[in-house]
């Protein structure tokens, strides 16, 4: 097993648990082998020392040196293109699909179910003429 993401200053990282759930950060520092100090200063992510366990890294990296001030790190950031990159991602969109199916209504669901049923229904009628 080959890993691709490894915890190094500049990796951007979403958390995972507490308050900041769901938002973006980056590792800014290596406090040790069980912690590392983290920074959002465009996603509201306050600069914090955060367990491994509560973040999940990501593919994204951003260029900044150990201990980067929240100034340079917006800076960097921007020149990154780091929120455009997760926007991009499949995962942020999963992420997204599941936020948006959490907030609909029971009518919102009802009709996702309809229309779910019309596509398939369409689906295997085309299905049909081409087998014939």
């Amino acid at each position: 097993m080959v890993f691709s993401r490894y915890v190094e200053v500049g990796r951007v990282v979403l958390v995972n648990f507490g308050p900041d759930s769901g938002k973006l950060a980056t590792i800014v520092d290596i406090v040790d082998q069980n912690k590392c100090l983290v920074d959002g200063p465009t996603t509201g992510v306050a600069r914090q020392i955060i367990p491994y366990k509560r973040v999940a890294l990501t593919d994204i990296k951003v260029e900044v040196g150990r201990g980067a001030k929240a100034a340079a790190l917006k800076k960097a950031w921007a020149a990154a293109g780091a929120q455009d990159k997760w926007d991009s991602s499949s995962w942020a969109k999963k992420l997204n699909a599941k936020k948006t199916r959490k907030g609909l209504s029971d009518f919102q669901r009802f009709k996702v179910m309809v229309a779910r049923k019309q596509k398939s229904q369409a689906v295997r009628k085309e299905m049909k003429k081409l087998k014939a």
